[in-house]
């Protein structure tokens, strides 16, 4: 049982490749600059973050919770096909965000230099997420999230990120100084030019939306 259910999750070698390539970029950029340099993050991440400082949440229970809203949500609208994909990508990330942590920053550390670090994190996140993204992969809620997004509004996956990062960060001008603040801005504008610049140059996911069922008579 164990071999079918495994089987179901097969994916072609430059699909599984690609997208373990691109959740691999992401860990790296997160620990390697992100988490030293202090620069916060968009999407479900950074909505855990508002959650637990300004109403005093559990963060861990809040990063469940979201993210298995946000995959829930993608699956009523996109289906078996993006929640294969999910599951996979999920778990390379969170397999290679583990290895990162317990390597440890190999990158010199650029908190007293918080635009090289915008701009470099962006490009990680960037390059990472446009590598998952256009195979159909979600490594997270917020992926998933914006996947929806892109569907109901018909635009493009780059705008959707654009648009739920830039929520969250001014949401989290609540508790974060502006100061400190725009640098996750850059970071967010890097890496939505470059998923843009992925969605242009490979072939993008073809998800059937579903559509509600016709009476007929």
């Amino acid at each position: 049982m164990l071999s079918k259910s495994l089987s179901k999750l097969s994916l072609p070698k430059k699909e599984m490749c690609l997208i373990a390539l691109g959740c691999l970029i992401m860990s790296f950029g997160i620990v390697n600059v992100h988490m030293p340099s202090q620069i916060t993050e968009g999407g479900v991440l950074g909505l855990v973050l508002f959650s637990h400082k300004v109403l005093g949440l559990d963060p861990s229970a809040m990063s469940i919770i979201l993210d298995v809203a946000c995959y829930a949500l993608a699956f009523t609208i996109l289906g078996w096909k993006f929640l294969k994909k999910a599951i996979i990508a999920s778990s390379f990330f969170a397999v290679f965000y583990k290895l990162c942590l317990f390597i440890g920053p190999v990158l010199p550390n650029l908190y007293e230099y918080p635009i090289i670090a915008a701009v470099v994190g962006g490009i990680f996140i960037g390059v990472g997420c446009g590598f998952v993204v256009t195979q159909g992969g979600a490594a997270g809620g917020d992926d998933a999230l914006a996947f929806v997004i892109s569907k109901r509004l018909n635009c493009s996956i780059a705008r959707a990120y654009l648009l739920t990062d830039g929520v969250v960060l001014l949401l989290s001008l609540i508790y974060i100084s502006p100061g400190r603040l725009v640098y996750s801005f850059i970071t967010t504008l890097v890496s939505s030019f470059l998923i843009g610049q992925f969605e242009l140059r490979l072939v993008k996911p073809n998800f059937s939306v579903k559509q509600p069922a016709t009476k007929i008579g």
